[in-house]
């Protein structure tokens, strides 16, 4: 098993400004936390956050569970927190999410944009929602982190053209009070660059391609005719298309189908270098415009390409409704 520290993570943001109660607080989170989670004779039930509720009744704008939390273990399958650190989270999740089903479906929908390497923090700062870590009271990222991660991630969310969700606003979380980070607030972590356009910064391997595919509204096979740059866009004509998942695309507008890699137009796209290949381009309806969201070059040769295409065949998608809104 992995060894989790929450020590490591939940930090006193602005601590000059705390009380004591604070400070007995976290002495006594972290004196929790050396206790380990499946002791032998350890049941899920007791874990869950009723005797603070009389204490802390209005923390975090009054939010408290309706019935005992529980600690269970992070599935293989919720891949956005699979590898966060620790092997065990509290359901329900700080989001809401009352079963384990429909904390993956939520979950999912973040995956890609976490493969984008957007913030070094942001697999801490989503999982401590989504799959927090089991402690006796709810601990939520600190502002900063959120803000951090938000500053981040939006410009790369905005090349598929969302924008950083309502349910995630920044002000809602603590700044002075206990709260999960990364490092001190006032510390700069390196995060990968993004020199390229984040569409076409694909790896190919046949489960992210899945993963793309189900998070797109559309999928085409294509050859493309030409590429220009237009109002900050990359403007791609497509000269041979077949439809490989519908979506939002009628049939009657294939013709005169035109796609756009939004904010494109001076970041590189390897795969737009040569023109003769087929593609495999995935994407999404924003307004007007249909967005590139992800784009492969058809590579039969590709073991990788060829299971995708067999998967592709039977594979069902996961039906929930974005958060992304």
């Amino acid at each position: 098993n992995r060894n989790f520290s929450p020590s490591r993570y939940i930090k006193m943001a602005r601590a000059g400004s705390l009380g004591v109660t604070s400070w007995n607080l976290l002495a006594a989170l972290l004196a929790v936390s050396a206790l380990p989670l499946s002791a032998g004779g350890s049941k899920a039930s007791e874990y869950d956050y009723v005797s603070f509720q009389s204490d802390i009744g209005s923390y975090q704008n009054g939010r408290f569970y309706t019935k005992p939390a529980q600690c269970v273990d992070i599935p293989a399958d919720l891949r956005l927190c699979h590898s966060v650190g620790y092997d065990k989270m509290v359901l329900p999740n700080l989001l809401d999410h009352e079963t384990m089903a429909e904390v993956k479906q939520q979950a999912s929908s973040w995956v890609p944009l976490l493969n984008k390497n957007c913030h070094v923090g942001a697999q801490v700062f989503l999982c401590s929602l989504f799959a927090p870590v089991c402690l006796d009271r709810p601990i939520y990222p600190c502002r900063w982190l959120c803000e951090a991660v938000r500053d981040s991630c939006e410009p790369v969310m905005q090349f598929f053209g969302f924008h950083w969700p309502e349910m995630l606003k920044c002000d809602q979380f603590p700044q002075n009070d206990v709260c999960i980070a990364m490092s001190a607030p006032n510390a700069t972590e390196a995060s990968k660059p993004q020199a390229v356009c984040p569409p076409c910064d694909n790896e190919l391997k046949s489960d992210a391609i899945i993963e793309h595919l189900c998070a797109s509204e559309f999928a085409i096979k294509m050859k493309i005719k030409e590429v220009k740059k237009e109002n900050g866009d990359r403007k791609i004509v497509p000269k041979k298309k077949k439809l490989l998942k519908l979506g939002t695309i009628k049939k009657r507008d294939l013709k005169k189908l035109v796609l756009y890699l939004k904010n494109g137009a001076d970041c590189p796209c390897h795969q737009l270098d040569n023109l003769n290949n087929n593609f495999l381009i995935m994407g999404r309806k924003v307004k007007t415009q249909y967005l590139l969201t992800a784009i492969h070059k058809w590579d039969k040769k590709s073991k990788e390409f060829k299971k995708f295409m067999k998967k592709m065949k039977t594979y069902e998608c996961p039906t929930f409704q974005s958060v992304f809104k």
